[in-house]
């Protein structure tokens, strides 16, 4: 029985990986790199330490890694006013509280970020833990912050739910089942092939799922 629900934050329960495609696109640029829009979309969900690497190449991580990373800081931190929660996340959170299941909210991101994407749903109130990218060693799609997040909270039995195909490899190496939305912009398919069991809309999508038993199926 799942006894704990894990999950990711960013495109998950706040409508912000466009967001950091742009701030990624405008931290490249500041460095004469211009990877396309889609290409950095790809790799949004993974940690910023591996996003580089998988955008630009080694060669760039190697070279330019912690200078883009800051400027990516620069440019995503004036465009953080801009992002909203998503319809449901908040009635998600209450459904699985409802249920007696214990909810962490798994994010890599950085702690003064997940803390203003905390208030847009109130998570504070209703989440019995939550993390941000210091507390884990290896980011997505790495299962150190899948595993630190039930340990957190004393978990036995957890899902993983997320909406990039990062989430769901992570949850697969964390030997444990995974959901997948669509808010992030990834394709079911892709969601499946990555190790999602179910693929949903989104947080009200979702909540409603749970409210009908799809959690006693996994």
């Amino acid at each position: 029985m799942i006894d704990t629900v894990i999950l990711d934050v960013d495109g998950t329960l706040v409508d912000s990986n466009y967001h950091h495609c742009l701030a990624w696109s405008r931290a490249f640029a500041r460095r004469d790199l211009f990877p396309p829009l889609w290409r950095i979309h790809r790799a949004i969900g993974m940690g910023g330490d591996k996003l580089v690497a998988e955008v630009c190449g080694q060669e760039v991580e190697d070279e330019h890694g912690d200078a883009l990373r800051e400027e990516w800081t620069r440019q995503f931190d004036p465009l953080i006013g801009e992002v909203r929660a998503f319809e449901g996340s908040r009635r998600l959170l209450e459904t699985l509280k409802e249920r007696g299941l214990k909810v962490v909210l798994a994010s890599s991101g950085q702690p003064q970020h997940v803390e203003v994407f905390l208030d847009l749903f109130d998570g504070r109130s209703l989440a019995d833990a939550w993390t941000a990218a210091e507390d884990a060693e290896e980011s997505k799609p790495a299962a150190d912050l899948l595993l630190a997040a039930l340990e957190r909270v004393h978990g036995t039995s957890g899902v993983m739910v997320g909406d990039a195909t990062w989430d769901a490899r992570a949850a697969g190496k964390a030997r444990l089942p995974a959901l997948g939305l669509r808010t992030g912009g990834f394709g079911d398919d892709e969601l499946r092939d990555a190790g999602a069991t179910e693929v949903l809309d989104g947080p009200q999508a979702l909540a409603d799922a749970v409210t009908h038993g799809l959690l006693d199926r996994l």
